[in-house]
């Protein structure tokens, strides 16, 4: 990669800067440790004190841990019932697992274009891909900015369709002041490293319905159930029966623990991201002509996840490639999310074709991942805003 020359006395940083890192500290440790001397490293209490921890915090009933994100989300998709030949509303401009968990049942994506203002699925160009078959819509709620549930939630309930809300990237976040997780019939959330809080790896279920809450519970585990209620017949205290098909998917009481940690700090992270990106707002306004930072709804109060930049290329004497190659070359650790999930070969072989999404696509060419996450320091904070103005001077028109 290319090492820019210095520009204005600025000099390449030291050390690496990821775009996103978990934030321990020596409590989540010390809980963690105490689960490892303790009797239970599985399915023992930390689960569900968990599971009602993140209920509570989001207003919820419900909520049912699993071992990650993509499990959380082939869970709802169970419990919501999708089958073979039905068809969900799902955005292109997400990882590949918001539309894969549609394929492990059977199902098929039905791909509709973003807002090019929000970057989430354009609620307005959704009906026009309705089917008699469609069963769900799997709105993503990008980069911690809330989807338009309202719009959303009018409708699927028109065309009495299930709501799986992808809120990986939105513990946190609120959608006109109610936080995100209790607005859809089921919304998932993530725990990966780069996420809002952490547990390594993990996921969760959050729903109001008793029934799914059921079914969410069933699929987590083999299928198996000790519920009298559910079972055929009852032979003793030992007794337990398989009545469905499906997965280990538990996660573990130590990353329970973990999460329960990180949950009493959620706010405080979130506040961070908050302020950092709006030092970002800030200090990019002097580049609007070369890039455009983050629109967000008024009816959103997003928790920032990410924070995309979209290059204006038009005004650059090369491409977003050059663009990012040198970033990385000043220990900027940019990132892009996403490669439009239908562009993945094994999309293409299913059928898909480019073209599907065009604001979707158009974003993909331009957009960039500054680093985001609460343990930046302000003099890191400081090193990307002053990296992406020595980028954009040196290879600007």
């Amino acid at each position: 990669m290319e090492q820019l020359a210095i520009n204005g006395g600025i000099p390449v940083r030291n050390t690496y800067l990821s775009y996103g890192k978990q934030s321990i500290d020596d409590k989540d440790i010390e809980i963690v440790t105490k689960v490892l001397k303790g009797d239970y490293l599985t399915t023992g209490p930390n689960v569900k004190a968990f599971e009602e921890k993140v209920a509570k915090y989001v207003g919820a009933k419900y909520a049912v841990a699993v071992c990650n994100g993509t499990a959380a989300l082939h869970t709802a998709c169970f419990a919501a019932g999708i089958k073979e030949g039905d068809e969900v509303i799902v955005t292109p401009m997400t990882f590949a697992a918001s539309s894969n968990c549609v394929l492990y049942c059977g199902g098929k994506p039905i791909f509709v274009d973003i807002d090019p203002k929000t970057y989430n699925i354009d609620p307005d160009k959704i009906e026009e891909k309705i089917t008699d078959r469609t069963k769900a819509i799997i709105p993503v709620d990008f980069t911690g900015q809330s989807v338009h549930m309202d719009k959303i939630r009018c409708i699927a309930e028109k065309h009495n369709l299930i709501i799986i809300e992808d809120a990986a990237h939105a513990l946190g976040s609120e959608y006109k002041g109610n936080k995100i997780g209790s607005l859809a019939h089921m919304a998932e959330f993530s725990f990966h490293p780069v996420k809002p809080i952490t547990t390594a790896e993990g996921g969760m279920i959050i729903t109001n319905d008793e029934k799914l809450y059921e079914r969410l519970s069933l699929f987590r585990t083999h299928g198996i159930t000790r519920n009298k209620a559910l079972m055929s017949h009852e032979e003793g205290p030992w007794y337990y029966e398989q009545i469905d098909l499906g997965y280990n998917y538990r996660i573990t009481d130590i990353q329970c623990a973990l999460g329960s940690s990180q949950m009493n700090k959620l706010d405080s992270f979130v506040k961070r991201r908050r302020e950092i990106v709006q030092i970002y707002n800030e200090d990019f306004k002097e580049l609007s002509d070369y890039i455009t930072t983050p629109y967000e709804a008024e009816y959103s109060n997003s928790g920032w996840h990410i924070y995309i930049v979209k290059f204006n290329l038009d005004k650059f004497k090369v491409g977003r490639k050059e663009i990012f190659e040198a970033l990385q070359a000043e220990n900027i650790g940019v990132n892009v999310h996403y490669i439009p999930v239908y562009f993945h070969p094994y999309y293409q072989k299913l059928g898909y074709k480019k073209g599907l999404c065009p604001e979707a696509e158009k974003l993909y060419e331009q957009m960039l991942t500054l680093p985001l996450f609460p343990k930046m320091s302000n003099n890191d904070v400081e090193d990307v805003i002053n990296s992406v103005k020595k980028v954009v001077m040196y290879y600007g028109k």
